[in-house]
Parts: structure tokens; C-alpha cells; sequence
């Protein structure tokens, strides 16, 4: 367990090593409790350090023995690593110590899985594996020798030798410990392999548990995409004989980049048509995406410290998302990306745990992996693109790559290249790594003698340890339309540097209608109050597909905000305009069924809690079943033909295509349940021969309150495959009526097949309930008791997921105060915890602030 009371570190204190790390050589004998971890490894003094204290990260070690030079050495142990005198110039430390992957519950460092054994060392793991300089800006070249009765034996880089119960592993590109990786057990392999750019052929394995080869074809394929686009697009070519995967069923995250043995929780590589839905099919897409290019954005070029997360991580996350673009919708994909960024960042940003996307400070690194590094993170460089343009944006990144290849860098170093390409002083742009907070942006405008003249005003909020705030840069993408509908002025790029400016667009024959924050161009909040009537225009004639899809929301939103504060009737208009958009036949499905989704409870909280009104989360979910009735009723002669075409006569396929049209059949379904209370849902769900089509029903049957048969016949199907068990144990409380939801969660951590040890699982149930906002926010607090009493149980086994899974508590001064009193009892009473864990202790007095 982790020191509860931990000390903060600062970015400003960064001092490099005392020493060069040359080589690593590293032996695992591999024994469930017993694990013997021998190393030698070859130091200098590091020329350009001042401190040269010997100090190896070590938690949880017991050290059998230490040398120097072939010569025993005792060095000074404490429960974080140890020092020792060392020589002023090159040596070799050598040391040995036990571990005992079988108890590691907090799936930290070398661990057990079902019987295999695997590591997560990111961030701070490699230190519960050996005595090492643990710290991203340690690189070296690693030869790994493991030895176990396993017929599969897996490291780093390049097989070498191996012989019966060994192998030999040797990654010739210098790389810091987090990036360690090793894997033992009975496994099987999906093989493939990839022929890249400059003719190497390059080895292929996506390794799983007997049984689950049939869902690899998708992984496969979504790797060599990867590869492929990889090559085209940034002219990245992989760069070792092997590439592999293995899937692992306990995982605290989604996967994990290491070199050359990337190690990915079981639900972000396995896929099938029967086990799979279209969501999960392009989330294995993605993240498979993700994790392989990390291998330039990230393992040749990583972090000097923990401080540059977002370098690699940001970065890493615009490349998977402009992958996806190409392979999928862009549209689309960048409507879901904005929806996701002001689900999870926009609240984490404005409430408690907001921090810059370059932190100044932390006290556990694993409480920064968050959607502000990584989603705000990837923003920053879609604005740096935006700015100075594509073909400047790629030669900068070829600078990049040119210049700090096998080198951990900075924020710093990465903006230089930018300011080397294209002569721009970035120090202002700068500010959205160090500045917390999202900017609201207001608009005014006036129109005279065919001159239009748009007004722009920024200002970011206070937020925590951050009380002034200077202006930003931002990339304002702007169209104009006029009257009749057409692009009299088409995207234009605006950018904005000062607290207030203004700019001016002539030669106007009539006061257009503008369109503002084309294709979401930077993420902030737009203050502007569009009348009804704009809204409705722009939904029917605007060109940009995000922004028509943005008018739709926000008139929905509207709606939905008057009835909770007044029960107003749904929006007529906004109705009559969605009808209108669901008949345009030529419209992507996928899009369609985006507009029928309508902002989620969460987002209507907010813009409630900023407008002076306290959040009532049972009249949110009340108007948001008025608006859906309202929507059934008024679309009922249009559902049988949206059906038709959300219908797929095809084989199943998960191509863009399909989804598209599945995902509008879905959305449909939603709305004919209501007429027909499930009848049409029943009807999919016997007949349903994919998990898409299957699951789908079962949640309208759910929220028909026909689901006993239903969920009793899937249970049947599917008990023996843990990562559909994981969707029925999530839908039965996600979908479930508000008032039986905490009850349902209650229910099923009785459940036999509930596992708290198992992350996915207990994401499954929680994350679950935390989604179902009037059921988490039930009146009595039940739903604040239950997650508290969980987290407490769970911390002592797996701090990590604890801590992450505090957050569902970060906007708990939005709501009324009798809410608020129990939700902060409920943090106190986590707090209060004698043995709580450093990770958890942080994040929680953080929230309370």
C-alpha cells in the first residue's frame, strides 16, 4: 500500500538522473508467489547532471542480493527504492530480488491473469518489478530472459534464442522502463503478417486465451490498417521484425503501448459479429490504432517527465482520431468526439479536478491520466494544425521526428519545431498547456452598408490554483449564409488573440446568417444567444455537418430546458426541423441517428447549473421522456420507413456503411417502443443474429419493462463469455428506470459472476450506475452509499480504478444541498479510510476541494 499522505512534486523541480543507463539485462524466473528478477545493468555518470546520488526506484521488493562490480554491496532500503555508493565512473549493478505477481491485485508491475502472467508498467509499475531508475527520461537498450514451464514466453523487441521453458527477447531501440513488457502462459496465436514501405516483412500475433482465436480477425485487420495509414499519411514505418499483442481479461486501463508487445484489456482487442457491437467493433479499431502509433508518438520519441503526458498522449490521440476519420465517417466522428470532450472534459475542466493539460503539479501520476491530457490534450494540436496549416503541419513533423528520435522530451521541444517551420511566435499558444479551464466565448455583431462585423469576447473562468487567466489563441472557423440558404462566405479560419476583437467581412448584399465554430474549431464554450428562428435555418441550410448538427442540439436543449423549468411543451419547431433533416434520404444514417440523440441528462444539468438553476435530475429525466414521447408521436408515420432504412440486408460487416444504418435502426427502435411497448424490440431480439441488433432490443425491452424473459435467455447464451456478461451486467442497471436503478446495482454485486478484482467487471456495475444520472442522483443518497461502500472495499485491492472511478463525484456542487450533503459525506466517509491509498486520498480532497 501506498503512503497516504504523500509529498506533491513539481514540474519546476525536474533534475535529470545522476546517470547514463547503457544496458539492461534482465532474467525472470517466473513462480506465482516466488518470482526471482535478476538484473545487471550497466551505469555512467551522467555528464549532465549536478546530483549524483544512486537512487533505484523499488516498492514492494525483497532485495536477496546486490552487487557492484561483481562485488556485494548493502545498500540503504526503504519502501520506495534504495541508495547506495557507487563508483565515479561506469559500473554494473547487479541485484536479485522476489515478487509475487500472484497477489498483486492492483494489476501494477508483473501480475497474474487467469494464469498468465503479465505487466502493466506505466507509470510507475516497473518499479514493483526491480530496483531501476523509473522515470520516463531513463532510456536504454533492454535484453530480457524469461524463464517458466509455459509454452508461451514473451518480452520486448526481437525473439532471440529459447529452448524448452526459455526465451531470449532483445529490444535493440533504447526505451524507459514503463515501456518494459512480459508475458507468460498458455496462449494461442492469431498470425498475419505486414510488408511495409521500404519491402520488410514484419511478423504478426494477436495472442489470446484458448477459445477466443475466432475474435481476432477484426483486431488483425484493424492493425494492418494502422500500419498502412501509419506509412501514407506521417511516412512512420515499424521498426522491429515482430509485432505483438496479447489479450489480457484484467486490465486497469484499455491498453498499453509497450514496445513491440503491446498488452490490451480483452475488450479493446476482442471482437466478433455474435459477441461484439458496432461500438465495440470501432473502439477496437481505434484503440488498436492508438496504442501502434504511439509506437513514433510515444516510444521513440516519449516524455522527459511525467509533467509532458499530454506530448505523447495528445498527439497520439489526434492521430487515432483523424485515423478514424479516414476509415469511417469524419463527420461523424468529429460530432462524437466534441460529444465525448463535453461529457468527460468540459466538467472535469470547470469543477474541482481541473488542471492544466500540462500540470504544474501532482502527488500519484495515475490521477492525470484524465480527458484533459488526452481529449483536451488532442485538441490543442487540431488548433496547432488548424493554424498553420496542413502542409506546415506535416513538415513539422518531420522535423520532428528527424530531430528528436530516441530522445524524451518536452512541450517546449515540440512547439520549437512548429516555430522552426513556420517562423510563428508560439508563446501565447503556449498557454493552453499551462492555462486551466475552458473558455467561454461570447459573439456580438452588427451589419451596415454591406459590412458584417463579428465582435468576439474570451473568458476563462477561475479554477483551482488558477485565479488569472489571459487570453488564448483561437481558431474561430466561420461561413456565412444568407437568407435563402446559400454559403455567401465559406469557412473561413479567424484567429483570435486579444480579450475582445473584431473582424470584418464586405461587400455583403444582405445581413447574413453566420455560422460560428465550424466543425467545433476549438474547445471552448460559445456564449451567444441564437434566436429560435436562427436555430431552425441553420439546422435545415447549414453546410458545415457539425454545426447543423450543433443547431439541432441546441434547440433541443432549449426545449428540454423549459420543460424542466417551466414544463413547456416540447419544441414544436424543433420537432418539424428534426422531421425534416430524418426525410433527407441523402444524409448519412449514422448522422440522422446522432440528431435523434438529443443532449444526455449530465449536459442538461450543466447548462441548467449555469444558468442560475438548481439541477433537479428527476425532472431532467422526466423531460427528457416527455421530449422522446413527443418525438414517437410526432415521427410515428415516418418510423416504418426510417426502419427500412436502417436495415442492413448483408452479412454482417462492421464497415462504416453498416454501422450507419444499424445505428439509425437503433434509434428508431427507441421511438417505436414507446407505441408498441416492446413488441417490435421482442420481435429483434428473437430473431437478432448479431450482438448490435441483440443488445439494442434488450435495452428498449429494458426500458419497456418487458426484460424478464429477455435478460433470463440472454444470461442463458452468453454466461460463459466474460466480456458479454459484462454488457448484461451494465444494461440491466444503465437502461434500468431511474427510481430501481441503485437497487439493480445492489442486486447484481450479489450476483456469482460479480468480481470486484476484475476491472471491466466492476466498471460494468458502477460506471453503469454513475451513467444513469437521476438513478445515481436518487434523493436519498442511496446511490452515493452504495459507490462509496464499494470504493472502499475496492481500494485496498486496486487503488487505481478507485481513484478514477471518484470522479463520478466531481460535480457534486451542482445540485441542490440536500444532494451535496450526502454526496460530500459520502467523499468524507471514503476520506476517513485509516489505509486509504495515495491514489484515492489525492482524488478525493481534491473533489472536496
Amino acid at each position: 500500500m501506498k503512503d497516504a499522505a504523500p509529498q506533491t512534486i513539481y514540474l519546476r523541480d525536474y533534475t535529470p538522473f545522476g546517470f547514463v543507463v547503457q544496458e539492461v539485462h534482465l532474467t525472470f524466473r517466473l513462480a506465482a508467489t516466488s518470482t526471482r528478477v535478476l538484473s545487471r545493468i550497466r551505469f555512467a555518470p551522467n555528464p549532465d547532471a549536478t546530483d549524483r546520488t544512486f537512487f533505484l526506484h523499488g516498492e514492494d521488493l525483497n532485495l536477496i542480493s546486490a552487487k557492484i562490480d561483481g562485488k556485494p554491496v548493502e545498500p540503504s532500503v526503504t519502501p520506495e527504492g534504495l541508495t547506495c555508493a557507487v563508483p565515479d565512473k561506469p559500473f554494473v549493478w547487479e541485484s536479485e530480488v522476489e515478487i509475487s505477481p500472484q497477489t498483486n491485485t492492483a494489476l501494477e508491475g508483473l501480475y497474474m491473469s487467469n494464469g498468465m502472467y503479465c505487466t502493466q508498467c506505466e507509470a510507475e509499475g516497473f518499479r514493483k518489478i526491480t530496483y531501476y531508475p523509473d522515470r520516463p527520461d531513463v532510456m536504454s537498450v533492454f535484453t530480457v530472459r524469461v524463464e517458466g514451464p509455459h509454452p508461451v514466453l514473451l518480452s520486448n523487441g526481437n525473439p532471440g534464442k529459447s529452448g524448452d521453458g526459455w526465451a531470449e527477447w532483445h529490444d535493440p531501440w533504447p526505451k524507459p522502463s514503463y515501456l518494459f513488457a512480459l508475458v507468460a502462459g498458455d496462449l494461442v496465436n492469431h498470425a498475419d503478417s505486414f510488408t511495409t514501405c521500404s519491402g520488410k516483412d514484419v511478423e504478426l500475433n494477436i495472442w489470446v486465451r484458448p477459445g477466443d482465436e475466432g475474435k481476432c480477425a477484426f483486431g488483425m485487420q484493424a492493425l494492418k490498417a494502422s500500419m498502412r495509414w501509419d506509412e501514407e499519411v506521417y511516412g512512420r514505418e515499424y521498426d522491429l521484425n515482430i509485432f505483438n499483442i496479447v489479450a489480457v481479461d484484467d486490465f486497469n486501463m484499455g491498453a498499453m503501448e509497450n514496445k513491440g508487445l503491446n498488452v490490451f484489456n480483452s475488450s479493446a482487442v476482442l471482437a466478433s459479429p455474435e459477441t461484439s457491437t458496432d461500438m465495440n467493433f470501432e473502439r477496437v479499431e481505434a484503440i488498436i490504432a492508438h496504442e501502434y502509433f504511439h509506437n513514433w508518438t510515444g516510444n521513440r520519441i516519449t516524455c522527459r517527465d511525467w509533467f509532458q503526458l499530454c506530448l505523447k498522449e495528445g498527439l497520439t490521440v489526434f492521430r487515432d482520431s483523424q485515423f478514424t476519420s479516414d476509415m469511417r465517417s469524419a463527420p461523424v466522428k468529429r460530432i462524437s468526439d466534441v460529444i465525448d470532450l463535453r461529457a468527460r472534459q468540459f466538467p472535469e475542466d470547470q469543477g474541482p479536478l481541473s488542471h492544466p493539460v500540462r500540470p504544474e503539479s501532482f502527488q500519484e501520476i495515475n490521477n492525470f491520466y484524465t480527458a484533459t491530457v488526452y481529449e483536451k490534450g488532442a485538441e490543442v494540436i487540431g488548433m496547432l494544425k488548424r493554424l498553420v496549416g496542413d502542409e506546415a503541419y506535416a513538415e513539422a513533423l518531420e522535423l520532428y521526428f528527424a530531430r528528436h528520435d530516441g530522445q524524451a522530451i518536452t512541450i517546449e521541444d515540440w512547439l520549437a519545431v512548429f516555430a522552426e517551420v513556420t517562423g510563428r511566435d508560439l508563446t501565447q499558444f503556449k498557454r493552453w498547456y499551462s492555462q486551466s479551464g475552458t473558455p467561454r466565448l461570447s459573439v456580438s455583431e452588427d451589419y451596415a452598408d454591406g459590412t458584417y462585423t463579428l465582435t468576439f469576447k474570451q473568458h476563462t473562468p477561475t479554477t483551482p490554483g488558477q485565479a488569472q487567466k489571459l487570453p488564448q489563441v483561437l481558431p474561430i472557423a466561420v461561413g456565412l449564409l444568407n437568407p435563402n440558404g446559400d454559403e455567401v462566405v465559406p469557412t473561413t479560419l479567424l484567429e483570435m488573440t486579444e480579450a475582445e476583437q473584431s473582424f470584418e467581412f464586405s461587400g455583403l448584399s444582405s445581413r447574413p446568417i453566420p455560422s460560428l465554430l465550424r466543425g467545433f474549431s476549438a474547445p471552448v464554450v460559445l456564449d451567444r444567444a441564437a434566436s429560435r428562428e436562427e436555430q431552425v435555418f441553420l439546422l435545415a441550410h447549414d453546410t458545415d455537418p457539425f454545426n447543423r448538427w450543433e443547431a439541432g442540439r441546441n434547440l433541443a436543449r432549449n426545449s428540454l430546458i423549459g420543460n424542466v423549468r417551466d414544463g413547456a411543451a416540447p419544441d414544436q419547431a424543433y420537432l418539424d426541423g428534426l422531421g425534416a433533416l430524418l426525410r433527407d434520404d441523402t444524409l448519412d444514417p449514422a448522422f440522422r441517428a446522432l440528431m435523434l440523440s438529443g443532449p444526455s441528462q449530465s449536459e442538461l444539468a450543466q447548462a441548467l447549473f449555469e444558468a442560475g438553476v438548481t439541477p433537479d435530475p428527476d425532472a431532467i429525466w422526466q423531460a427528457k421522456e416527455t421530449m422522446a414521447d413527443a418525438m414517437a408521436q410526432t415521427f410515428r408515420d415516418l418510423l416504418e420507413r426510417l426502419a427500412l432504412e436502417g436495415k442492413v440486408d448483408a452479412p454482417y460487416e462492421p464497415t462504416a456503411e453498416q454501422c450507419g444504418k444499424r445505428a439509425l435502426g437503433s434509434a428508431v427502435l427507441s421511438l417505436q417502443t414507446r407505441l408498441d411497448g416492446g413488441a417490435m424490440a421482442q420481435k429483434q431480439f428473437d430473431s437478432a443474429d448479431n450482438m448490435t441488433l441483440q443488445l439494442s432490443a434488450l435495452s428498449q425491452l429494458i426500458q419497456a419493462g418487458q426484460q424478464t424473459e429477455a435478460l433470463q435467455a440472454f444470461h442463458a447464451q452468453w454466461q460463459d463469455d466474460r466480456l458479454v456478461m459484462d454488457k448484461w451486467f451494465g444494461l440491466q442497471i444503465g437502461a434500468a428506470h431511474p427510481a430501481q436503478a441503485v437497487d439493480r446495482a445492489g442486486a447484481l454485486t450479489q450476483h456469482p459472476a460479480f468480481d470486484m478484482k476484475n476491472p471491466n467487471r466492476f466498471r460494468a456495475v458502477f460506471g453503469a450506475l454513475a451513467m444513469n444520472h437521476a438513478g445515481f442522483h436518487r434523493k436519498d443518497g442511496a446511490g452515493y452509499d452504495l459507490l462509496a461502500d464499494w470504493l472502499i472495499r475496492l481500494d485496498a485491492i486496486n487503488p487505481q480504478t478507485t481513484a478514477r472511478m471518484c470522479s463520478v463525484f466531481q460535480t457534486w456542487k451542482r445540485y441542490d444541498t440536500e444532494r451535496q450533503a450526502k454526496m460530500k459525506a459520502a467523499l468524507e466517509r471514503i476520506a476517513a479510510q485509516p489505509k486509504l491509498s495515495r491514489d484515492t486520498t489525492e482524488m478525493v480532497s481534491r473533489i472536496l476541494g
